[in-house]
């Protein structure tokens, strides 16, 4: 059972089966939210739904940075990404259309940032969400 289905711009319907939401800076102890600990951030995410999704493509939508401080520190000025980051596990129909629909499914598992903790639905999930193009990132798979 899905946790919520997302429609795609292209019109595609997508299953949401898992989503990890977690504090963007939850756990900073020392330094400040900077470029080079935002890309840190985001390659260890990567990283971890590689391992923790074996066999389903992973994709990052590009997250909107924000520089609010003038002043640049030891790492540079101060670089703030959305406060929630989210790994969903997503499941569609097969993508090749020669494959049984009982026995296939497409999967893609895709890392993004928002502002709040709120579980994407319908039309109404985030635009960057919407604007996945399903059928170039995700795999079919045999169930």
């Amino acid at each position: 059972m899905a946790l919520a289905r997302v429609v795609l711009a292209a019109g595609r319907s997508v299953d949401l089966t898992e989503l990890r939401m977690s504090s963007t800076y939850g756990g900073l102890l020392e330094g400040y939210p900077c470029k080079p600990l935002n890309d840190l951030r985001i390659a260890g995410l990567l990283r971890s739904a590689e391992r923790d999704f074996p066999g389903a493509p992973v994709h990052l939508i590009t997250p909107p940075r924000e520089y609010p401080d003038q002043y640049a520190g030891a790492f540079g000025p101060v670089e703030v990404l959305p406060a929630v980051t989210c790994v969903g596990s997503f499941r569609s129909e097969a993508l090749d259309p020669a494959h049984d629909r009982a026995l296939y499914r497409s999967r893609l598992t895709v890392v993004w940032f928002q502002p709040t903790p709120r579980v994407p639905s319908g039309c109404d999930a985030a635009p960057g969400l919407r604007d996945v193009s399903w059928e170039r990132l995700a795999t079919d798979e045999e169930l």
